[in-house]
């Protein structure tokens, strides 16, 4: 766990990647975030961050004291976490701060300052672990007995106890947080290279309308209605990153080398074992996700079937997966209205879980509108655990809009209450559950908009809507998921990855989960590069847990909402709990079990509902 703490912390709120975005007004500042409740003025914040740095070096005088006493290690983990508090709300106001406006180098700056402040935390603390495993056997859990003070870190100190076949000497570990330097070489790369570098071409499209294909251009054009304009895109697109193949290949095995380095370092026997274990997920989990996504590849193929009905196309190819599915219904949600709707929604979870939401919709909890220079995109910090958790948005006034709210404010509800009920050491929940409460709620807002649909337009359209986040969120992470495996298992056997053969692999991938020996979606070689477009794959088996949490909140939610006896009770236990308990643990406690089929196949179900659904509607249309 210590080994992580740091990331987590001065990283918060900043995982989904955005660009600065221009907006013509300055927003009111009842809808901007209040960064006052944090710091009163920037200049408390650089005494703050000042005072932090020069606190460090206390840790030091504790280094060999941990098993002189109880009480010695409880001073010394007080220390500890406290500055880990500190570096968690210094953190969220540097970042946030930068967000507002990404063109201000002093906030940048500052925001920069704050991470090499954190890689010298984690340098100054690693002596830790090695040192709590450096003691006789049964010392921690005399300790715990004998000092009631203990008991916040005692999930913290039986943790590094697990890992004590994978803890390092001190001396080792202070190497291993130094090397942090240098090893993230790999995904700075590929950034730099990939979005200001690449040499993005110029089209344009049938209309007349010149447009730079780069990575927003990309994900903006790729889903016009002119089927024509759509190959252009993909194939000029793709062409810019299969001319820069090789490189983007020699990038992505670095990164997979490093996984290794590091999994070799501390005697993990796979990159998978290594990355799973800082969280005690168990690889069941993992595989049981890639072979039940396998097992539901033809409820995926009916999907792209029905696409291909509902647009007419009777060839359907990759360049046709995004348009939306269905015409777009233009509902309108002013930010108010999009507010209320979100209320609404959560009801279910009980009166106490929406007052708290409408106090941060009140109270400046969020930043609402895009702004010359915002960081584009949302997020939810809760970093600030003696504060209150912010929200950043983008908000256009539109039913996707409305979903973000709906989305970020479960992850912020999921601080606030961890926050609210356990002491700091474990108050952190781990990325395995974190996006349970997002995608949660926007189950409980589906549910909201087709009760109160005015047609079969709206239905429709949210179902189309549903139906297109189901394939992107889980089938397509689960094939990310089910490639990175095999890019690190290659490189275990000693196999180099080449940009020729990850295209090859990816390519085979792509058409299996298309169906494309099926005769359901032709896959053209120049798209099979896409790997190289693919940032997660820098993340060391980050993605697949967008597909396990999409799959737990919908078995979750159905529960809620159909009524189950204790089901709300044990929805809101697991946010409550934090990180007190391993995740996959927690998940079970509250009724959802990853490591067997069950949560697969009911997000299946539900798949299928969506399609039945819409056939429906399309069926009575056609008797009219």
């Amino acid at each position: 766990m210590t080994r992580i703490w740091v990331v987590q912390l001065v990283l918060a709120g900043i995982m989904s990647g955005g660009i600065a975005v221009a907006a013509s007004e300055k927003a009111p500042d009842a809808y901007r975030w209040n960064l006052a409740d944090l710091y009163t003025t920037p200049q408390a914040f650089n005494e703050a961050r000042q005072q932090f740095a020069g606190r460090l070096s206390a840790l030091d005088a504790h280094r060999g004291t941990l098993g002189k006493s109880p009480a010695a290690m409880k001073s010394a983990l007080e220390l500890y976490f406290g500055l880990v508090k500190d570096l968690g709300r210094i953190g969220s106001y540097a970042s946030m701060r930068s967000d507002e406006d990404t063109r201000v180098p002093e906030a940048l700056g500052a925001r920069q300052e704050v991470m090499q402040l954190g890689a010298e935390f984690a340098s100054h603390s690693s002596w830790i672990a090695p040192e709590v495993l450096a003691l006789p056997a049964g010392t921690v859990d005399n300790f715990l007995k004998e000092e009631s003070g203990l008991a916040p870190y005692g999930f913290f100190l039986q943790d590094i106890e697990r890992q004590r076949a994978h803890t390092l000497s001190q001396a080792e570990e202070k190497l291993l947080a130094e090397a942090g330097l240098v090893t993230p070489a790999p995904s700075t790369v590929y950034g730099v290279l990939a979005n200001a570098d690449a040499p993005f071409p110029e089209v344009t499209l049938s209309n007349g309308q010149k447009v730079r294909l780069d990575q927003a251009g990309y994900a903006r054009y790729r889903a016009l209605p002119e089927r024509a304009d759509r190959i252009l895109v993909f194939q000029e697109f793709w062409k810019t990153f299969k001319a820069l193949e090789r490189t983007f290949g020699t990038t992505l095995d670095a990164q997979a080398k490093r996984d290794l380095f590091y999994a070799r370092a501390r005697n993990y026997p796979s990159c998978l074992a290594a990355a799973l274990d800082a969280g005690n997920v168990p690889e069941a989990v993992y595989r049981t996700l890639v072979a039940e996504t396998n097992h539901a590849l033809p409820t995926l193929h009916r999907a792209f079937r029905l696409r291909a009905k509902l647009l007419g196309i009777p060839d359907l190819a990759y360049h046709d997966i995004y348009p939306p599915l269905v015409k777009h219904v233009d509902m309108n949600f002013p930010i108010d209205k999009g507010e209320a709707m979100v209320l609404d929604a959560v009801a279910p979870l009980g009166k106490d879980y929406v007052e708290t939401v409408r106090k941060g919709f009140a109270s400046r909890w969020m930043d609402v509108y895009p702004q010359q220079g915002k960081r584009s995109g949302a997020y939810s910090n809760g970093s600030a655990y003696d504060v209150h958790p912010y929200v950043l948005l983008n908000y256009n006034d539109d039913y996707e809009s409305v979903s973000t709210v709906a989305h970020e404010w479960g992850h912020a509800m999921h601080s606030y209450l961890a926050n609210q009920v356990q002491p700091f050491p474990t108050a952190d929940y781990p990325i395995f559950v974190a996006e349970v409460a997002s995608t949660f709620n926007e189950a409980l807002l589906l549910r909201r908009m087709l009760s109160q649909a005015a047609g079969d337009d709206e239905r429709l359209f949210l179902l189309g809507n549903y139906l297109e986040n189901l394939r992107g969120t889980f089938f397509r992470q689960a094939m990310f998921a089910e490639f990175e495996l095999a890019i690190h298992e290659a490189v275990e056997r000693g196999e180099a990855l080449t940009g020729a053969r990850l295209t090859k692999m990816y390519g085979e991938l792509l058409r299996r989960y298309h169906g494309s020996a099926e005769g359901v979606v032709r896959i053209p070689d120049e798209y099979t590069v896409e790997w190289a477009y693919i940032p997660h794959f820098y993340y060391n088996f980050y993605v697949y847990q967008y597909a396990t949490s999409l799959a737990a909140s919908t078995q979750l939610s159905r529960q809620v909402l159909d009524g189950m006896p204790g089901a709300k009770e044990r929805y809101l236990g697991l946010l409550k709990a934090g990180g007190s308990r391993y995740p996959y643990d927690l998940l079970k406690e509250a009724g959802v079990d990853l490591a067997t089929p069950a949560p697969y196949r009911a997000l299946e179900a539900q798949m299928n509902w969506a399609m039945d659904e819409i056939e429906k509607i399309v069926a009575r249309r056609a008797t009219k």
